[in-house]
C-alpha cells in the first residue's frame, strides 16, 4: 500500500471518533444560547428590574436599655417607644425629589435637613441618617401615607429612655448622643453615630451593664428602600438592670424640704454605707437631653447662677463651718491637750495679738468643758484648743477623718475637697502660716473646704463607733430574668483616729447639740420620739466686715451657709444625713429642721 492511501484511511478513522462529542459540545452551546436568548432577549427587562431595584441589607435593631430601680424595686428609670425618621442616602437621590416634602412634613428647614446629609458624607451609602428624632404621631402618620413619594425615606422605631420619676436626677444622671470623640475611643466599637450613651452619673458609670447588645436582621428592599422580605432576625439582647441603693420614698420627702433652695442632703446607713437619699438643688429635667433642647434652655441651664448642673453632693465644696470642731476635738482629746474634767472660760471674744476673734454668742458661754463646748458651739473654746494644736496636726486629723479625698463613692467628677497645712500655704503663695489662721482653721473656716458627702461620712463614722465606709450606690445589678450579677457588700476603709473614749466624750456633745438646754439645735432638731444627735454649722462666705458693708440688695447671695450633720437613734444608730443649705443663714434654723424632718419620715416608717 501507498503512504497516500494509509492516510486516507487514518483521516476518515479519526473523524468518526471525534463526531459524536463534536455534536455534544454544539448541542451544548445551542441549548446554552437559547437560554441565554431568553434570559437576555424575552425576560431581560423584566430581571434587570429586579437587579437593579432589590437588594439584599444588613438593618441593625438597637437594644432595650437596662431599667432603674430603687433599692424597694419602685421602677425610677424606663423606656418607651419612640418614632426617628431617616433617610439612605443612596436610594433617596436625588435629593431635590424628596427633602421638600420632607421639611414640610418634618417642620425642619431643608437646608438643615442637607446639612445632616453632608455631614454623614463618608459613611457607608446605605447606612441611614437620622433627619428628626422621636416625631409626633401626626407627623407620623403623614410619613407613612406619602411613603412611596419619599423613596430612602424610613421610620425606625426605637426604645427611648424615659425618666419616669424627676427624681435623684444628679445621681442616676442622663443619656446623650454620641460624640465624635467618644466614637474614636477603645472598647465603644458597637456605637455609631447617632448612638446614645451615658453621658453622667449612674448612666455613665454603669453604662456596660445598662447598654445591651444590638441586634440585626437580613431583608430584602426595593429601589426606594422599602422592605420586601425579612429573611434573618438576630434578636437585639437587652442592658442589665440596676437597683439603687436610695429610698425613693425619702428621696422626694428630701427633695420636697429642699425645694425652691440651692444645696444638697445626703442620708446613709452609718452601719453599711449604703446612701439611702442623694439630692442636689436646683435640678433640671434629665428627659430634655434624650427629647432635645433648645439654645435657650441650654443657655438658662448653664447661666444659672445656682448651677442646677452642679452635683452639689459630690462637686460642692465649701467651708464646713463649725461641723469641722468635731475633727479640732478628736485631734484635742487624742493629743491629750485637753481632758474632759479641764475648762475654758468664754467671754465672747479670744485675743491674739492686736485682733480680737469674736464668738458667735457676743457675751461669752463662760466655763465649759469639752461635751459642754460642743454642745454650744463654742468659738472661743477651739480657737485655743486649735492655737494649742497647730495646724498641721489638725490636718493630720482631718485627713484621717476622710476629709480633703475622694470618699470612694465610684461616682466621676467627685472632688476632693480642701485641707490646708503650712507647707501647702507656703507653696500656694509664697507665705508663710499665721496663727490668726489657726484660729479659723479650727472652727471650720479659712482655707478649709469639704463636701457634703465628706461631711456625711464623717457624722455617719461617729455614730457606728468608728468605722469608716465607703458610701455605696448601687445595691444590686440584675439580668431580666432575674440573675445576679452583682450585690453591694459594706466596705470599710479604716477607722477614725478616736479611741473609744474619745468618742463617748464626742457623742455626749452631739446629743448636747440637740438635747440639751443651750444646745444649738436644741429648738430645731430635738424630737419627742426620737433621740437625735448632731452637730450645727454656720459658714461665712465673705469676711463679716466685707457682709456689713454689702448693699441689702445683694445681702441674699453672701449670707452664710447653712450646714447641719445628725444621726439617730442617738444610740444603735440607723440614719445619719449631712444638710447644705446655700446661703441659708445658721445651720440651727436653715439646715437642723431639715434633717429633723428626713430622720422622722425613715424612722418613723420602722414604727
Amino acid at each position: 500500500m501507498s503512504n497516500s492511501y494509509l492516510k486516507t484511511i487514518d483521516n476518515d478513522y479519526y473523524r468518526q471518533r471525534l463526531s459524536g462529542p463534536l455534536i455534544f459540545i454544539l448541542l451544548a452551546f445551542a441549548i446554552l444560547g437559547t437560554r441565554l436568548f431568553y434570559l437576555q432577549i424575552i425576560e431581560g427587562e423584566s430581571y434587570y428590574t429586579k437587579s437593579e431595584n432589590n437588594c439584599i441589607r444588613l438593618q441593625r435593631i438597637p437594644p432595650e436599655r437596662g431599667l432603674i430601680y430603687d433599692q424597694n424595686g419602685e421602677l425610677l428609670v424606663d423606656n418607651r417607644p419612640s418614632f426617628d425618621i431617616e433617610i439612605v442616602p443612596k436610594d433617596a437621590r436625588p435629593y431635590e425629589n424628596v427633602l421638600p416634602d420632607l421639611s414640610r412634613y418634618l417642620n425642619v428647614p431643608k437646608a438643615e435637613l442637607i446639612a445632616k446629609l453632608k455631614k454623614a458624607r463618608g459613611s457607608a451609602a446605605y447606612r441611614p441618617v437620622i433627619l428628626k428624632r422621636d416625631v409626633s404621631r401626626d407627623v407620623l402618620a403623614q410619613i407613612e401615607v406619602n411613603r412611596y413619594d419619599l423613596p430612602g425615606v424610613q421610620v425606625q422605631v426605637i426604645p427611648r429612655r424615659h425618666y419616669v420619676q424627676r427624681t435623684a436626677v444628679h445621681l442616676v444622671g442622663y443619656l446623650g448622643e454620641i460624640s465624635g470623640t467618644e466614637l474614636r475611643k477603645k472598647g465603644l466599637k458597637e456605637y455609631r453615630q447617632g448612638d446614645y450613651i451615658g453621658k453622667y452619673g449612674v448612666e455613665k458609670e454603669f453604662e456596660n451593664y445598662l447598654r445591651g447588645k444590638p441586634g440585626g436582621r437580613q431583608v430584602e428592599v426595593d429601589v426606594n428602600g422599602r422592605v420586601l422580605k425579612v429573611n434573618v432576625t438576630e434578636k437585639p439582647s437587652p442592658g442589665h438592670n440596676v437597683y439603687l441603693t436610695i429610698d425613693a420614698e425619702l428621696q422626694k420627702k428630701a427633695e420636697s424640704l429642699l425645694e425652691g433652695q440651692s444645696g444638697a442632703i445626703v442620708a446613709i446607713d452609718p452601719n453599711t454605707g449604703m446612701i439611702l437619699s442623694f439630692v442636689s438643688k436646683p435640678d433640671y429635667d434629665p428627659n430634655i437631653f434624650v427629647d432635645g433642647m433648645s439654645h435657650d434652655q441650654w443657655n438658662k441651664l448653664v447661666n444659672d447662677y445656682q448651677k442646677p448642673l452642679h452635683n452639689k453632693v459630690l462637686q460642692g465644696e465649701y467651708p464646713p463651718g463649725s461641723i469641722y470642731k468635731i475633727v479640732t476635738a478628736i485631734a484635742g482629746l487624742e493629743e491629750k491637750i485637753v481632758s474632759l474634767n479641764e475648762k475654758i472660760e468664754c467671754i465672747g471674744h479670744y485675743r491674739l495679738g492686736n485682733r480680737s476673734y469674736r464668738c458667735w454668742k457676743k457675751y461669752g458661754h463662760g466655763w465649759m468643758n469639752i461635751e459642754d463646748a460642743i454642745g454650744q458651739s463654742c468659738d472661743v473654746y477651739f480657737y485655743q484648743l486649735g492655737l494649742q494644736l497647730g495646724v498641721d496636726r489638725l490636718a493630720k486629723y482631718a485627713k484621717a477623718c476622710g476629709l480633703g479625698k475622694k470618699t470612694g463613692s465610684g461616682l466621676e467628677l467627685e472632688r476632693p475637697g480642701l485641707i490646708p497645712t503650712s507647707k501647702w500655704k507656703l507653696l500656694q503663695t509664697g507665705e508663710v502660716w499665721q496663727k490668726g489662721e489657726t484660729l479659723s482653721i479650727a472652727i471650720g473656716q479659712g482655707y478649709n473646704l469639704v463636701t457634703p458627702i465628706q461631711a456625711l461620712c464623717l457624722i455617719a463614722a461617729v455614730a457606728n463607733g468608728g468605722i469608716m465606709y465607703q458610701p455605696q450606690v448601687i445595691k444590686s445589678i440584675q439580668t431580666v430574668t432575674g440573675k445576679s450579677l452583682f450585690e453591694a457588700q459594706q466596705k470599710a476603709k479604716g477607722r477614725l483616729p478616736a479611741s473609744p473614749k474619745t468618742l463617748q466624750i464626742l457623742k455626749k456633745g452631739l446629743w448636747e447639740v440637740v438635747n440639751k438646754t443651750g444646745g444649738t439645735a436644741y429648738w430645731h432638731a430635738r424630737d419627742k420620739t426620737i433621740e437625735i444627735s448632731g452637730k450645727t454649722g454656720t459658714a461665712q462666705v465673705i469676711s463679716l466686715k466685707n457682709q456689713e458693708e454689702k448693699e441689702p440688695q445683694d445681702k441674699s447671695r453672701y449670707e452664710d451657709h447653712a450646714w447641719f450633720v445628725a444621726y439617730a437613734p442617738s444610740i444603735d444608730s440607723r440614719i445619719a444625713v449631712a444638710v447644705l443649705v446655700e446661703h441659708g443663714g445658721h445651720g440651727s434654723s436653715a439646715a437642723a429642721p431639715i434633717a429633723k424632718e428626713i430622720i422622722k419620715a425613715y424612722l418613723g416608717r420602722e414604727k
